[in-house]
């Protein structure tokens, strides 16, 4: 018997499971799945020819709390882990991990795990792997970016395809540390091409702000940037309100601070919780 009433009547327990569901854009990817909407130029080099510095390192770990409305919904934790190589060339892993709580669990289990590959010089996708755990639905997503070649190979388990993917395609996690490279400026509009392995879309998104919020991490200068949801999909080509808000920490580093999205009943946010930088 249910305890409590949620949306138009219908008790907690099926609006939490619900709302867990047509969250899952944002739940499976909890923060980068959604910001495949940036760009960032080449690294520039300076006046002796050397590379400036990567914003991120491995062992840089961001941990964010998630919640629906006003209940804790679980956490996600964004990973950059040791430098790997395949086939003979260096790549970074980068792996972001979402969980629901306890409480949650019992109408909407969700445990994904996204792992990506970048090349060193963060010019394009290599690799990407999505082990999806979500309720009833179980799948394993696997992504190899050929380049050269300019196709994406994709593979779920049951179907294969070939995708065109453009120069500089990155997949939906790998963009977002290609975009920390960025020098955002308020009011520019940004765009980036990116390939889930099923298609490739130009993604934009505004940089409409500077703004200082507060957070479980501490107190942050931020630049709040609004993606366009037009190739997002799911329940927000639905929702005709529906919007993506993403905080990113204004200094060097350019860290995810908030993300917080409304659709179809009520709202989900991911704070920042806890910050580990990496190697310097």
């Amino acid at each position: 018997m249910p305890l409590l009433a949620g949306a138009e009547g219908k008790p907690m327990h099926s609006t939490l499971k619900y709302c867990m569901q047509i969250h899952r854009p944002i739940m499976a990817a909890a923060i980068a799945a959604i910001v495949l909407t940036f760009i960032a130029p080449p690294l520039e080099s300076n006046e002796n020819g050397e590379t400036k510095s990567m914003p991120f390192s491995p062992g840089e770990r961001l941990q964010f709390d998630l919640r629906w409305t006003l209940f804790p919904a679980g956490q996600a934790i964004m990973h950059v882990l040791p430098m790997e190589t395949i086939d003979g060339e260096p790549l970074y892993h980068f792996r972001l991990t979402a969980r629901t709580n306890a409480f949650v669990d019992m109408f909407y289990k969700v445990r994904d795990q996204i792992d990506a590959y970048a090349d060193s010089r963060m010019t394009h996708a290599v690799q990407y792997v999505h082990q999806q755990h979500e309720g009833d639905h179980h799948k394993d997503v696997a992504i190899r970016f050929d380049a050269k070649n300019a196709i994406a190979h994709y593979h779920d388990g049951k179907s294969r395809k070939t995708t065109d993917i453009q120069q500089g395609t990155f997949d939906p996690l790998s963009v977002f540390y290609y975009a920390r490279l960025s020098a955002f400026k308020t009011g520019t509009m940004i765009s980036s091409p990116v390939s889930d392995g099923k298609k490739c879309v130009t993604g934009q998104a505004q940089v409409v702000r500077r703004q200082t919020i507060q957070v479980a991490a501490g107190r942050f200068d931020t630049f709040l940037i609004e993606p366009d949801l037009k190739h997002v999909g799911g329940v927000f080509e639905k929702k005709k309100n529906a919007k993506i808000r993403l905080w990113i920490s204004a200094d060097d580093s350019h860290i995810p601070v908030k993300i917080a999205s409304k659709v179809a009943i009520g709202s989900f946010v991911g704070e920042l919780a806890q910050v580990i930088k990496g190697q310097t």
